[in-house]
């Protein structure tokens, strides 16, 4: 008797510290609470003491994933995933990911947390504590496709961008840091996207009925309506060549001076681009200059056929007087490119819309990079040059002129194997050699090598059937030989 007196006295004690804890232990516990096992309108706790239970000074109810029910979370799972922990607190989809992977592949989640294994730190376990890599290495590594460290918007740390999130809202993400979703908030509320879309890498997509880059601008007819307008004739929304506002398209490549586009039409149906024998956006030789365009179909004039009027019916002119009309400034008929038929120039190979031109003398491949980028991304290709967009410039559009290293830094990226300068034939910008433009044969990383030691054929070197790589001839596909003056491929019809 005395002892089961103790055990009483003792579980009394005890109470105040299980109520206590509650939040924490098994829903089953909280039948203790309750008169019986009937409704939650049995539970002796008052409404206010069963919330303050279930929520963290200042959150919502059950982390807002759950109801509370006599002082303990009942979690709901409302998206993919699991929800536990005492106030539904953890989730084990919300733990950081990089390059596509939860903590790196080198930790686990651990309620909403990344636990990193032995060697690595960082809010994804993407950092490693010893880094074996050089500083070359580990910063080409955190170079975007134009070549930029972090897409400027950060600093590289052993071959891993850690962006410049200095109010710690992690708006700037991505490998590169190449997202910036700041550029998704609306000034004027300073929600994102105005409340009526989501954010993906610095751009707004909007719910139905709404537009605008914040989506903060409504439509006055029904999404019903909306694709109803902009549904063309072959069943696409503008016919996958433009963007649907409101029940009207806005058609995609539009002419630079702002006038009528090669996409128009209500739907843009029409591609004045079929009509061009080889595309180039500044050019008017619609229909090979013997016919008109009509919503992406040539009408040819008498005496031409083809989709393109390329062809003429009979050759009124001699082989020389033939030969004369494709002869170019190189001595080659159809600028060593094409082959010539009735004074008109058929380029190939056949399909590649970058050679074009009269006599075939525009070479859009001498645009790209090693990396096969177009003026790396910053500017457009014409007739072979790139026309840079501002705050860039070089042959490939490859140098930004603000630069956000110091000079030392700079300076040491553009050190030769010799240690000297960009080899003593250029200058240093950004961390990168800007060799002399008077001296167009000088290239190379740091101005290393000498194009003129590419062999030379009629005049052009690597015939324009390439690109010269530090004095050797690396010849586009189908080309070969020094000069690459030898076509591989068969005869044109």
């Amino acid at each position: 008797m005395y002892i089961q007196g103790l055990l009483s006295l003792g579980l009394l004690l005890l109470m105040p510290s299980l109520i206590i804890l509650l939040p924490a232990v098994p829903q089953s516990f909280s039948l203790s609470l309750r008169s019986g096992l009937g409704s939650a309108s049995s539970c002796r706790l008052s409404q206010a003491e069963s919330e303050r239970r279930c929520r963290f000074p200042g959150g919502k109810l059950c982390s807002g994933r759950g109801h509370c029910d006599c002082g303990v979370c009942i979690c709901q799972v409302t998206e993919p995933g699991k929800y536990y922990g005492p106030l539904c607190e953890c989730h084990e989809w919300v733990c950081e990911t990089y390059d596509g992977e939860t903590c790196a592949g080198h930790g686990r989640c651990d309620c909403g947390k990344c636990k990193c294994e032995e060697g690595w730190y960082g809010d994804a376990c993407q950092y490693p504590v010893t880094c074996n890599l050089t500083r070359k290495k580990s910063n080409e590594m955190c170079k975007n496709s134009q070549d930029i460290i972090c897409s400027n918007a950060g600093n590289c740390h052993c071959g891993r961008c850690r962006c410049d999130n200095l109010e710690g809202n992690g708006l700037i993400h991505g490998k590169y840091c190449e997202c910036d979703d700041r550029e998704c908030i609306d000034e004027e509320t300073g929600e994102m996207c105005t409340g009526h879309g989501k954010c993906y890498c610095g751009n707004c997509y909007c719910e139905a009925g709404w537009h605008g880059d914040k989506c903060e601008l409504q439509c006055d007819i029904t999404p019903w309506e909306i694709k109803k307008r902009c549904t063309s004739p072959d069943g696409k929304i503008c016919s996958n060549r433009g963007t649907c506002v409101c029940g009207e398209c806005t058609c995609h490549d539009v002419d630079p001076t702002g006038d009528w586009g090669d996409i128009h039409g209500d739907t843009c149906e029409c591609d004045e681009r079929n009509c061009k024998a080889l595309y180039d956006r500044y050019s008017d030789d619609f229909c090979s200059g013997h016919g008109q365009c009509n919503c992406g179909r040539c009408d040819c004039k008498e005496g031409w056929v083809g989709k393109k009027c390329e062809h003429p019916r009979s050759c009124p002119i001699s082989a020389e007087e033939s030969a004369k009309k494709c002869q170019g400034s190189s001595h080659l008929p159809c600028s060593g490119r094409g082959k010539c038929e009735c004074g008109q120039c058929t380029c190939f190979p056949p399909g590649d819309s970058r050679i074009y031109g009269k006599i075939c003398e525009c070479d859009n491949r001498q645009c790209e990079d090693i990396h096969g980028h177009v003026c790396s991304g910053h500017g457009i290709c014409s007739c072979g040059r790139c026309i840079c967009k501002d705050g860039w410039f070089g042959k490939l559009c490859q140098h930004p002129r603000k630069c956000n290293m110091t000079e030392n830094e700079s300076r040491s990226f553009c050190e030769s194997a010799d240690d000297t300068m960009c080899s003593g034939k250029g200058s240093c910008h950004c961390g990168k050699c800007v060799c002399s433009p008077q001296e167009w044969y000088i290239t190379g990383e740091f101005c290393e090598c000498d194009d003129r030691d590419c062999d030379k054929h009629d005049g052009l070197i690597c015939t324009g059937n390439g690109i010269c790589s530090c004095g050797n001839c690396e010849c586009w596909e189908g080309w070969t030989g020094n000069a690459c003056e030898i076509w591989l491929g068969t005869e044109y019809p």
